[in-house]
């Protein structure tokens, strides 16, 4: 059903793989409408759709049925409205740190009718978000010198170069440590307060979609349909310790034991034996 006030709006989407006997239906009736503003975060076993889903909404796959609306207007095709951050950073590495953020302004979609002023403009944009992600000391510096965090940083930087107003990310911090993903979640925070976009963000990690989103999506497998959306019980404004909070683990427990009905496991140990299985 189309949703006139949402930001996104997907339609009993199907998409399909293959043809004939290898044919795979990736996704079935998946229908879910996004908020302007809104962080979304979208969770489920391997193969349940996650990642095709959002490059359903990136422009970067097509759809068998159904339909994906942002604004009203069907997507058939990338657009400079929509930027995506994926778990491998794809930096350039022959570019330095503010020329990777800086090269969206090469491409000839974001070239047509630029004045003068809106390279400064541009120009300027960089120069503050070179500020807000820790990067001005780095500047100069190119991607094999600084950390992963680091290069994160610069990816989501030159996602944000021409302000989309949705950030699609797909495991943006699934390569990172423990200990740079707890600073990469308060700053992908204090980026969503900032700028005031609408993000999808999917991970396999269920206590960072419950600590970044306003709702958590969780999907099924074989085919890939969402099976549960659950809202999140915590305060726009977000820091660790209400990761300990009783709400908090109770909802964990709840999603994660959903994933595992989901994935035909109903413990850790069956996921586990399984995994052993398909290894040997």
């Amino acid at each position: 059903m189309i949703n006139t006030s949402s930001k996104i709006s997907i339609e009993r989407v199907s998409k399909y793989f293959g043809r004939g006997s290898d044919q795979v239906r990736a996704l079935a009736g998946v229908e879910l409408n996004v908020q302007p503003n809104e962080f979304i975060t979208l969770v489920g076993a391997s193969g349940c759709g996650k990642s095709t889903l959002l490059r359903i909404l990136g422009g970067l796959e097509t759809i068998d049925d159904g339909a994906v609306r942002v604004d009203g207007q069907a997507i058939d095709g990338p657009g400079v409205d929509r930027a995506m951050v994926f778990q491998h950073y794809s930096l350039y590495p022959w570019l330095t740190v503010r020329q990777n953020i800086q090269f969206s302004r090469r491409l000839k979609t974001n070239r047509r009718d630029l004045t003068s002023s809106a390279v400064e403009v541009a120009s300027g944009r960089a120069d503050a978000l070179l500020r807000l992600m820790g990067l001005t000391h780095v500047a100069d510096a190119f991607p094999n010198q600084l950390s992963g965090g680091m290069q994160q940083r610069v990816a989501i930087a030159r996602a944000l170069q021409g302000r989309p107003s949705i950030l699609l990310m797909d495991e943006p911090f699934g390569a990172l440590d423990a200990q740079t993903r707890e600073v990469m979640h308060d700053l992908i925070l204090h980026v969503h307060g900032l700028e005031k976009s609408t993000v999808v963000f999917v991970t396999h990690d269920v206590e960072e979609a419950i600590y970044l989103g306003h709702r958590v999506v969780l999907m099924a497998p074989r085919p890939g349909r969402i099976d549960t959306i659950y809202d999140v019980p915590l305060p726009a404004v977000r820091n660790p310790e209400m990761k300990l909070a009783p709400e908090f683990n109770a909802l964990k427990r709840e999603i994660l034991a959903r994933i595992r009905e989901t994935s035909g496991m109903k413990t850790d140990l069956e996921m586990l034996e399984q995994l052993t299985r398909t290894v040997a």
